[in-house]
């Protein structure tokens, strides 16, 4: 029963900040590979940034690059993404999930204007 809950996500102004959230259950969260991926209206989704069972290792979208920061607690089973300098490009619905997974969660909201 693979559960990922998104949260986090509000209406914020150019150049501000968020902190979304992303619990999981259903699963061995420590030993996956975990992603966080947006998709804008009218759009496809799109790969933000991904990190390691770890957390050794993350990889990150040219767009993001250097404003976004994926991090993980495996202790709590939960996965972040810290959110500065945000634009209005970034306004879409943000979601995790583990690399290769087929259940989704609900997303969480992001809207980006001032």
């Amino acid at each position: 029963q693979v559960q990922l809950v998104e949260s986090g996500g509000g209406l914020v102004q150019p150049g501000g900040s968020l902190r979304l959230s992303c619990a999981a259950s259903g699963f061995s969260f420590r030993i996956y590979t975990m992603s966080w991926y947006r998709q804008a209206p009218g759009k496809g989704r799109e790969l933000v940034a991904t990190i390691d069972f770890a957390g050794t290792a993350t990889t990150y979208a040219y767009s993001v690059k250097g404003r976004f920061t994926i991090s993980r607690d495996n202790a709590k089973n939960t996965m972040y993404l810290e959110m500065n300098s945000l634009k209005p490009e970034d306004t879409a619905v943000y979601y995790c999930n583990r690399v290769g997974g087929t259940t989704w969660g609900q997303g969480t909201q992001v809207t980006v204007s001032s």
